[in-house]
């Protein structure tokens, strides 16, 4: 198996998600723009995706396939079969117990997450609508992220990353449906959205099933709270959910702090924060999905050797691709933004006020690309206790860079706290990884950052040869301009790679083959 291969495919199948994720950004951008109905769709969509984070692709996955690769190595089938059942019932269980209680109390969770919004009936009451209708999301999402962490343990990794188009198309659906019914079933036009992520959840299991059905895996829940399995991955997921949560809780807080601004605040910070998540999602998710049933296996084996040389691999292409993506990123701000969504509602102020939070996130993207592969790393080992107290040092320290940065910056503020802190939580990870000693960085890393580092400023000095060609990027519809945007990011990525060849890296340095 070669990890490049696995990663290139892998890569693709997510950009596209991601680019089919920038087609419903923009729908909702022409359709709503920056407004009080978006502010609101996108604080209440927040809530299950956070607790998604947390329950099911954060936490859950880091207790559950560790123990999952351990049963697939040592142990038969029906053993498999066994845990995975008793895993699912619980799994199940808890998430409608969860949605129970959110049901019950709406109003209070809408005024949690989102204070801003008691000084605005028509905004606390939309947030109950849609969170009403969103919500139950949390189940299938979590359903669909447990049956893409059994598909990667036996290493299927293009089915459940094209699961998430599904929802992009679901939601670009019911957006469009909208404009035609809204007068008729869509009352405001923006409960259409709701509806949009509930179907999209739906589908994503649905479409999985049948793979999961070919590596016969596929089974009923049951509940066996004596099942030595489960019983492990109960023990592991309280400080594993503690750990993750602290990220979480920095975004609610942020979210909080963004309610309390004028109208549009939320959605800026939304719409850079999509932009500021795609190298990281496509790229940074791809690396650490890829080596983390491996690192487990190495792990398992013993052979720490081979443990170290991956985990090497893996910084190195992190840190390949996250230096021109932050170049990238930040010099082609304001274009990415002007060629993806501003169209109708969505105005030139829009555009400036969500170029200054994205050009804050673009410092913090290679940290929190590095930090992907670097919390891999612990909770391949078993230790999701070291990532727990580095989370939490650092949301402390988040949180008081917040008080200081968002009187002067406002909203920018936010982004740059995020950003600092990133780096702060990247640079603990590696000291404490190094002191396992299960890891060492291999020789030749000087001489590979200046290359990385020297072919990153040549493609910068490009692009700003470009951009003093191009006065308005404003011009043509958004055809034109997407696929202007998109030639400009391709030859970018050529003189990059042209750039990294003049300095002795070609592609073969990232080769990487692994034999199962």
């Amino acid at each position: 198996m070669n990890l490049l291969k696995s990663l290139v495919s892998m890569s693709i199948v997510t950009s596209g998600c991601r680019i089919l994720g920038f087609v419903r950004d923009f729908l909702i951008a022409y359709t709503f723009g920056a407004s009080v109905e978006t502010d609101v769709f996108f604080s209440i969509f927040k809530i299950p995706n956070l607790l998604r984070r947390i329950f099911a692709d954060g936490a859950f996955s880091q207790a559950f396939i560790p123990v999952l690769s351990e049963y697939k190595t040592h142990y038969k089938e029906k053993f498999i079969k066994e845990f995975i059942s008793n895993i699912l019932g619980m799994l199940i269980l808890s998430l409608t117990l969860l949605i129970f209680i959110g049901m019950f109390f709406p109003s209070a969770i809408v005024l949690m997450t989102s204070p801003g919004f008691s000084n605005e009936k028509c905004k606390l009451n939309l947030g109950i609508q849609l969170f009403k209708i969103i919500f139950p999301y949390i189940f299938f999402v979590s359903i669909s992220s447990f049956i893409s962490s059994i598909l990667y343990t036996y290493n299927s990794f293009l089915i459940p990353s094209f699961s998430p188009i599904l929802l992009n198309i679901s939601v670009i659906f019911f957006t469009l449906l909208s404009s035609f019914l809204k007068n008729s079933y869509f009352q405001p036009q923006i409960l259409s959205l709701g509806w949009g992520v509930i179907v999209g959840g739906i589908l994503q299991i649905l479409y999985q099933l049948p793979t999961l059905s070919i590596k016969n895996m596929l089974v009923f829940p049951k509940l066996d709270f004596y099942n030595i399995g489960l019983q492990r991955v109960l023990k592991k997921i309280a400080p594993a959910i503690l750990g993750v949560s602290a990220g979480q809780i920095s975004i609610v807080i942020n979210s909080v702090i963004a309610s309390l601004f004028n109208s549009g605040s939320i959605s800026w910070l939304y719409y850079a924060d999509r932009l500021m998540e795609f190298p990281i999602g496509v790229l940074g998710v791809s690396v650490s999905t890829l080596i983390f049933p491996k690192l487990i296996k190495y792990h398992t084996l013993e052979t720490d050797k081979e443990y170290s040389r991956l985990l090497d691999w893996g910084l190195r292409i992190s840190f390949a691709l996250a230096l021109p993506s932050t170049a990238l990123l930040a010099i082609l701000s304001k274009p990415f933004i002007i060629s993806l969504f501003e169209y109708g509602h969505f105005v030139d102020v829009d555009t400036i006020m969500t170029q200054k939070i994205l050009l804050c996130y673009t410092l913090g993207i290679t940290a929190l690309m590095a930090i992907k592969v670097l919390s891999t790393a612990f909770y391949s080992i078993k230790d999701v206790i070291t990532p727990m107290k580095i989370s939490f040092v650092t949301l402390f320290i988040t949180q008081i860079m917040n008080i200081l940065f968002v009187f002067f910056l406002k909203q920018s503020g936010l982004a740059l706290s995020i950003s600092i802190s990133a780096w702060i939580n990247a640079i603990l990870l590696f000291i404490a990884l190094c002191r396992t000693k299960k890891f060492h960085l291999q020789p030749g890393w000087s001489l590979f950052f200046f290359r990385i580092l020297f072919s990153t400023i040549i493609m910068s000095l490009f692009l700003w040869f470009i951009l003093y060609f191009i006065s308005s990027w404003s011009i043509g519809n958004i055809v034109v301009r997407i696929t202007r945007i998109f030639f400009i990011c391709l030859l970018s990525s050529g003189v990059y790679l042209i750039a990294l060849w003049f300095t002795g890296i070609n592609l073969k340095h990232f080769s990487y083959i692994i034999y199962d």
